[in-house]
């Protein structure tokens, strides 16, 4: 039999993905299962967008310029602008996804054996495109206790090599939804500055900040103008994930250049995505309040909740649709498994994400899962009955007594 090659195998497997045989199964079975594991809202995809795709009339459909359609980078440079991010158009790439402009950016600039610091627990493919590439990923560890916040940039000094080359922040962040702060960017600038890295920001969340502070886009750093590489996408800020649109964003013109290599080996990114991206931003504010509130009441409720059950504990978080949660169980990813092979309350259970498949460092996340709170409030009373339910039989449970303090905004 032919040999699988050894950068397939040693590809990680989705922690979010990992469990979908076990849910599949349990629905033949006529279960009803709850999905908590992935980051597919319910909220209604924006109107401009399958209005645009509707009424999109042309007999062939055409081959983009392989940096996108320059009418949708000009309007993108445009909403950049009200965001207090300069660009030019040209410091626009649209990309197939989110996920293939942090593959272009990590293959523009890093060589196989070079290392990028990430805050763990980090959203899962960054570790799958980095070892793609041949890239070692450095964990810097954050906390469950104080809220997953960014930890002292001391500790990503510590780590700096001479095969260093960035660091890579979702902000707000997934899985944690962590929002680091102006002042924690600027600490992160100190050491790009320092040691020349680049500082890769994924801020495809940023319409989802549930503080008082202003968000604040790593673009608007001044200093390192050529050091940024923004990460964007219309996947969760438009409710359109399978649209498959994002965008790499760097004044750095060697990374475009680079970048646009890539970019022409695949040809063009979707048409009909495009389309509906570019009709997509003049989506107006009264979607985006509504979301928010939407996702904001979620969020409260799902908190409450958790934290109510015994030995759970769960920090609030102040930004995009996910927390991570730990629970008094031996394992979260068998906890998770039996949820979907052997346990169901009134026909219905939940899909969790564990989230050792969120950190790099082993051992860790062993007791937490993730949780996308994507769903209506009553599918989300559902879903949170079944873990309540679940934990008071499932072998493995640990009650604990006592608990951290848990955090607010």
């Amino acid at each position: 039999m032919p040999k699988i090659s050894q950068r397939g195998l040693r590809m990680p497997q989705s922690p979010i993905r990992k469990l979908v045989p076990y849910a599949e199964e349990a629905k033949r079975k006529g279960i009803k299962v709850y999905h908590l594991n992935i980051g597919q809202p319910d909220i209604p995809t924006a109107p401009l967008m399958l209005e645009a795709i509707k009424n999109y009339n042309v007999k062939v459909v055409e081959y983009s310029h392989s940096a996108g359609n320059e009418s949708y980078r000009r309007k993108l440079a445009d909403y950049y602008k009200r965001l207090n991010i300069n660009v030019d158009y040209t410091d626009i790439m649209i990309t197939t996804g989110g996920s293939e402009a942090i593959n272009f950016a990590f293959l523009s600039t890093m060589d196989e054996g070079d290392e990028v610091i990430i805050p763990e627990p980090f959203y899962a493919n960054y570790n799958s495109f980095a070892s793609a590439a041949g890239i070692d990923v450095v964990p810097v560890t954050s906390s469950i206790q104080n809220g997953f916040s960014l930890p002292p940039i001391e500790e990503f000094e510590k780590v700096i090599t001479a095969r260093t080359r960035g660091i890579m922040l979702s902000n707000p962040n997934n899985p944690t939804g962590c929002l680091y702060t102006k002042d924690d960017l600027q600490e992160l600038k100190r050491i790009i500055q320092k040691y020349d890295l680049y500082l890769f920001a994924d801020e495809v969340y940023r319409e989802f900040c549930y503080t008082s502070e202003k968000f604040y886009s790593v673009m608007e750093l001044e200093g390192i103008e050529e050091n940024t590489i923004l990460i964007d996408s219309v996947s969760k800020r438009y409710s359109a994930c399978g649209v498959r649109i994002g965008a790499l964003v760097t004044r750095n013109k060697n990374v475009i250049s680079t970048a646009m290599r890539y970019a022409m080996a695949r040809l063009s990114p979707p048409s009909f995505g495009q389309i509906a991206g570019e009709a997509a931003i003049d989506t107006p504010a009264e979607y985006f309040e509504t979301a928010y509130n939407e996702y904001l009441q979620r969020r409260n409720y799902l908190v409450e909740r958790l934290n109510k059950m015994k030995g759970v504990f769960c920090p609030l978080p102040k930004g995009a649709f996910y927390t991570i949660a730990h629970l008094p169980v031996d394992d979260a990813e068998k906890f998770a498994t039996w949820l979907l092979k052997d346990f169901n309350y009134n026909g219905q259970t939940v899909m969790l994400a564990p989230a050792s498949g969120f950190y790099a460092t082993p051992g860790l996340g062993k007791t937490e899962v993730r949780i996308a709170y994507v769903l209506n409030i009553e599918d989300l009373s559902h879903a949170l009955d079944c873990i309540e339910e679940g934990l008071k039989v499932y072998p493995g449970t640990l009650i604990r007594h006592s608990k951290p303090v848990a955090l607010s905004v």
